[in-house]
């Protein structure tokens, strides 16, 4: 009987039921017959009756601290592993995925984000610094990242990385989301976010919804600083009832989010973000998961998004600081609820038949395959 091929995945930044890491990856290589751990931070929770190996690093509340103590440890215990396939996630642990590439193995690192572009927009650091890391980050990757291979979670990463092998985050396909008929819920008068919540991603302009158009609800569901929900609330000001934000300081698992999406016949998923060069570009997850979930999308115009959301039929664009543009989108699907409807049913045509997570999980096992047979 042949032994299993051993894979490990590493990451200290996600959660451990991160859905492209655990959900999509671990379990699908899982599937295909591979002896599977994940390298993360502990969560008892998240990791109850998981059919692959877990081994937890410490966690660490200072970045800094988890940078370099929790690299130390996700290393040590990733070299004791002896694995066939080393696949991390973070760009803090490329010195580790240098460091455990062996003539003997393959090394994959899976670019999430534009890192250069977010560390220009980090706002914790000065922008002199942020200038700085950016540059050593793009000669830390490249004299890194030589012997390693590349799995590209965006279609434009190839601009950046041209040898990269794109594994786009596309969903799962969600059997509940087939099966429920929304049309059998009253419309509910509300909107839903889904995801982290940040000022990048659209927090305030979400937040004022309920000024520009007062019978609207916005329900958002995703990890949201307490401190940045305070400033939220203080933002809607006397609508601040308007807003309900689950996921203040803790991480919301991605059934507690699929089970919101259809908790309600929503009028529409939002993404309402202001315009930085880290997210026009980007064809979000969240598009994909509104799509899923049959909801229509309201998005901001960046050209890219305006282009995904004409292509499919599924959504509105507008410009995210035009509040009639915002309050009009949100009247049309009110007022147009059979238009709303073929929206969301274009969008999860689409799902079912093209963006979707099976299709990524073919081209994953098959690149498996031909890295260790090569």
């Amino acid at each position: 009987m042949t032994t299993p091929k051993r894979v490990v995945h590493i990451t200290t930044v996600h959660h451990p039921s991160d859905p492209r890491i655990y959900h999509k990856e671990c379990l699908s290589l899982h599937r295909a017959g591979y002896d599977v751990t994940l390298i993360s931070r502990k969560d008892e929770e998240a990791q109850k009756d998981w059919p692959i190996t877990h081994i937890p690093v410490k966690t660490y509340k200072n970045r800094w601290k988890r940078m370099i103590f929790g690299t130390i440890d996700a290393y040590r215990k990733a070299r004791k592993l002896k694995a066939d396939v080393y696949h991390f996630h973070d760009p803090e642990l490329l010195l580790v995925g240098w460091l455990l590439k062996k003539k003997t193995n393959k090394v994959i690192y899976d670019i999430h984000e534009d890192y250069v572009t977010s560390i220009l927009q980090k706002e914790y650091m000065s922008p002199f610094l942020r200038r700085i890391f950016a540059k050593l980050y793009k000669a830390m990757e490249k004299l890194f990242a030589r012997r390693m291979e590349l799995c590209l979670a965006e279609k434009y990463y190839k601009d950046m990385y041209p040898n990269g092998t794109c594994i786009l985050n596309y969903p799962t396909i969600n059997q509940a989301f087939i099966d429920h008929d929304r049309d059998k819920q009253p419309i509910k008068n509300g909107l839903i976010y889904t995801g982290n919540v940040t000022e990048d991603r659209g927090a305030f302009i979400h937040a004022s919804i309920p000024q520009i158009d007062p019978t609207v609800t916005v329900q958002f569901i995703g990890k949201c600083p307490s401190e940045l929900a305070e400033k939220m609330y203080a933002h809607a000001g006397e609508y601040k009832e308007n807003l309900h934000i689950e996921g203040i300081d803790r991480y919301i698992e991605k059934e507690a989010i699929e089970a919101m999406y259809i908790k309600h016949h929503w009028l529409a998923g939002i993404a309402l973000f202001p315009p930085t060069d880290h997210y026009m570009k980007k064809e979000l997850t969240k598009f994909f998961e509104y799509m899923n979930a049959g909801l229509p999308i309201i998005c901001s115009d960046f050209p890219v998004w305006k282009k995904f959301v004409e292509t499919y039929k599924c959504g509105i664009a507008v410009d995210p600081y035009n509040e009639q543009e915002i309050k009009q989108a949100i009247e049309y699907l009110r007022n147009h609820p059979e238009e709303a409807r073929k929206m969301g049913e274009n969008g999860k045509h689409a799902v079912l038949d093209e963006l979707n997570w099976n299709s990524e999980e073919k081209k994953l096992i098959q690149w498996y395959e031909d890295l260790l047979t090569s």
